[in-house]
């Protein structure tokens, strides 16, 4: 396994924890929806721009080109997009600290369908780790 997967990923939760907290606050007064299009569009440029500063811009093809690639590329990205839409409404209606925390319910999900769909062990850790993420869950957005 390749090192720095760790910080990477605690990077990513960092991130994401500012999403709930400026997504929340953009959210007044506004439709979530075109929020979250909008967001989307930021997004793709912000991507865009890091592509450009890596060199990598060119590749952009070769991954179009994969048709098998695509397909799971274009699956992913309505999940995703079905995701910011239903958070960010989430967002809208309900308080950050309570959304949060189900909306990471993800990764339980996440652990299911990888047992089932990519024939990924789940260990008696990982299933204990799931319970627990539930409970947790359960107990910040219901408490």
């Amino acid at each position: 396994m390749e090192s720095g997967w760790l910080l990477f990923a605690l990077l990513s939760a960092i991130f994401a924890s500012l999403v709930a907290i400026f997504g929340k606050v953009g959210l007044q007064g506004v439709d979530s929806n075109v929020a979250t299009a909008v967001r989307a569009v930021i997004m793709a440029l912000f991507l865009l721009g890091v592509l450009l500063l890596q060199g990598k811009l060119g590749e952009v093809s070769a991954v179009t080109s994969n048709s098998v690639a695509m397909k799971y590329i274009v699956l992913s990205g309505v999940a995703g997009a079905l995701s910011w839409l239903f958070y960010f409404l989430a967002l809208k209606l309900g308080k950050a600290s309570q959304v949060a925390p189900i909306d990471r319910l993800s990764v339980v999900f996440t652990i299911v369908l990888a047992a089932i769909l990519l024939g990924e062990r789940v260990t008696a850790k990982i299933a204990v780790g799931g319970l627990l993420i539930v409970v947790g869950a359960l107990i910040i957005a219901l408490g």
